[in-house]
């Protein structure tokens, strides 16, 4: 389907390796400290529970927060309300603040998972170690709890000068086959901390060869191969560590703390240790497991680990990057914005979150800002072609496709040899040449990225789609969405594309199956609901086409759209061989009606109507074409009208094509508009 200014942004943000932005809502909520402007004035208990419990739905951290104090002013006991309290404040950054709720809960089963972990992270801090390893013993410990405090206690022994007992206490612990990748990876940090070189070695050598676990929790995966190669740096094997790097730039091209460490080696520059004391292990951990289960869905759950992460280490770039993430996910651009600021200006990671501070800007819908605050940018790093995914994000986000265009045709012209790497401006280039009606050089730029990248399901289905709304390649762009379906199966613009390409092919109940099973997976999507409504219509459920129609018209689309929708609310779905005044009259007996009319026995349906007319396959003349073997519609265009894009046209006067799902035959021939 065509991409709102939502998902033109988000897979900008993607392709800049970070989580998915959305547009903001008002509230800035997760700002350390950060109060709610109005003024708290329940005045019951059950009041202010409820009142707490529909902002924390809401996702308004700042409100929920002082509403939950608000009724624990009521009931000071209350532990339910002082467990709600505890989590909301640490999630938005007030450690601290939580820490009386979490002493108070310490031994209240259903919460102590989360109560003595932030104790035992206060403990850490305070270099209490014997109180920190107490604390991280309980019972009822879940698979993700064990691993949890079995990994950070190891670190606590680590920390007392006893890496043997910590290593010991790795070695025992019985899980599932998933452990196998983190307990590796930090038992090669606690080795590699304590001097133990060749146990370092064999346990970074084992996390890194995990490509199965590498698979379920690719950051992890990656930062593991950061650390070995560090651990082989700093032991002076310059060789073995570039060659690690090497690996990790297979798995995942262009990433900047891969290419910062290498530039830090063949400089022959000083390199900082992995991991190396309690504090850094326990909060890499933690981090760790937060972006292995960051899957979407459980975005308010993984930001709690990152805050417990960003306690011990509050200056941590990637910890940071992370929650700017989330805060992206969550839809609270200003929250992300404020988030990467604090990310030190020296790390290599500095630059990304610029980068994806200009998306959350135009997010904002501060374009002018976002432009300025990007343009900057990509002149210092004119090579760097996330600064250009990410200007010409914002100029598309904008419907600016011209000048988004523009922005990627001056990477391209940097690139001699196009590389894997490289997939994402040709697909973003080839999306704006398709929005400004240039699909002759639209098509070469989406076949090139799939050479580049085959198989994205991104790819697969905009190409897809592009052919099959054209009316051209149908059965083709049907064998590119049904892939792409099959790489992603939950996207929903993705299963809707497959709708539309059955509804095109006037394969109509596998079209509604399909798009019921789209608007299932993004309900609040104005095209999708427009698209049931069309599919409805064609089976004859009319009523249902007619409610799906008002309800896209209530998700406030885009104007076009708005008022395509209208008018069918008003007329029907008015086809080309149907005449508007039989399907006004239609659906304005379904808008009055309480329940659906039983259709007259003699009364041809919508489908029947369209299938009575035909358009005669007229004689050759020079107003007609004779179909070539292997011509598209396009080159037909092109060749006899002067315009490829002039295929529509084609369209109109020959209706048979039109869901056709053998399309062009050679010796075909079709009627040509008069020049």
């Amino acid at each position: 389907m065509p991409r709102s200014t939502d998902k033109i942004l988000a897979a900008v943000a993607l392709a800049l390796g970070l989580a998915v932005s959305g547009s903001a809502s008002a509230q800035t909520a997760g700002q350390s400290g950060s109060q709610p402007t109005e003024r708290i004035s329940v005045n019951s208990f059950s009041g202010a529970y409820l009142a707490a419990r529909a902002a924390e739905v809401d996702n308004d951290v700042d409100r929920a927060v002082a509403y939950y104090q608000r009724a624990l002013a009521f009931n000071p006991t209350d532990e339910a309300i002082q467990q709600s309290l505890m989590v909301l404040l640490i999630s938005r950054g007030d450690f601290d603040e939580a820490l009386p709720f979490a002493d108070d809960l310490r031994d209240v089963a259903d919460i102590e998972r989360f109560s003595r972990l932030a104790l035992a992270v206060d403990a850490i801090r305070s270099d209490n170690s014997d109180e920190a390893l107490e604390l991280l013993t309980f019972d009822g410990q879940s698979d993700l709890d064990r691993l949890i405090t079995s990994i950070i206690s190891a670190w606590v022994e680590a920390g007392q000068g006893d890496a043997e007992a910590a290593l010991a206490r790795l070695d025992a612990i019985e899980g599932p086959p998933w452990y196998g990748l983190f307990t590796n990876y930090h038992r090669g940090l606690i080795a590699a901390s304590a001097g133990l070189d060749d146990q370092a070695e064999q346990f970074f050598s084992s996390a890194t060869a995990n490509l199965e676990a590498g698979g379920g929790a690719p950051e992890v995966f990656l930062r593991a191969h950061e650390a070995y190669a560090r651990f082989r740096a700093v032991n002076g094997d310059t060789d073995t560590a570039l060659d690690i790097l090497a690996k990790a730039d297979e798995l995942a091209s262009d990433r900047v703390t891969v290419t910062a460490l290498r530039e830090q080696i063949e400089a022959g520059e000083e390199i900082e240790p992995p991991a190396a004391d309690t504090s850094a292990g326990a909060s890499e951990i933690l981090l760790n497991l937060s972006t292995a289960l960051n899957r979407g869905g459980g975005e308010a759950f993984v930001k709690l680990y990152l805050h417990y992460a960003l306690a011990l280490e509050p200056n941590s770039d990637a910890v940071l990057l992370q929650l700017g993430g989330i805060a992206e996910m969550q839809r609270n651009a200003e929250e992300a914005i404020a988030i990467y600021g604090r990310i030190p200006e020296a790390s290599p990671l500095r630059r990304v979150s610029e980068l994806q501070v200009g998306l959350n800007l135009a997010d904002l819908d501060r374009h002018d800002e976002a432009v300025e605050h990007l343009e900057p940018l990509l002149e210092a790093a004119p090579d760097d072609r996330r600064a250009y995914l990410a200007l010409g994000g914002v100029y598309a986000s904008q419907q600016k496709f011209a000048e988004a265009a523009e922005v990627y045709e001056r990477a391209l012209a940097r690139i001699a040899t196009p590389e894997p790497a490289d997939w994402n401006l040709f697909y973003q280039r080839g999306i704006a040449y398709e929005r400004t009606k240039q699909w002759d050089r639209a098509e070469p730029d989406f076949h090139t990225a799939l050479e580049l990248f085959p198989d994205h399901p991104q790819v697969l289905n905009y190409l897809g789609y592009s052919w099959v709304d054209m009316g051209i390649n149908l059965e083709e762009g049907l064998g590119l969405i049904e892939r792409a379906v099959e790489l992603r199966p939950s996207d929903g613009y993705i299963v809707d594309s497959l709708g539309w390409a059955f509804y095109r092919l006037e394969r109509y109940d596998e079209a509604v199956t399909e798009l019921e099973r789209a608007v299932n997976l993004m309900p609040a999507d104005p095209v999708l609901n427009d698209h049931l409504g069309d599919a409805y219509w064609q089976v004859g459920r009319r009523l249902e086409a007619s409610f799906q129609w008002s309800h896209a018209r209530d998700l406030e689309p885009e104007p076009e759209l708005l008022e395509d929708i209208e008018r069918k609310l008003r007329e029907g779905l008015v086809e080309a061989s149907v005449e508007p005044e039989i399907a006004a009259q239609d659906v304005a007996s379904l808008n009055s009606a309480t329940t659906e009319p039983v259709p007259s026995e003699t009364e041809p349906t919508q489908s029947e109507r369209v299938a009575t007319v035909s358009t005669p396959e007229p004689e050759p003349t020079e107003a007609t074409h004779a179909v070539a073997p292997g011509q598209s519609l396009w080159e037909i265009a092109r060749d006899r009208l002067g315009d490829g894009n002039r295929f529509r046209e084609i369209l109109d006067l020959n209706p048979d094509l039109r869901g056709n799902p053998n399309l062009l035959r050679p010796g075909q021939t079709l009627v040509l508009p008069q020049n």
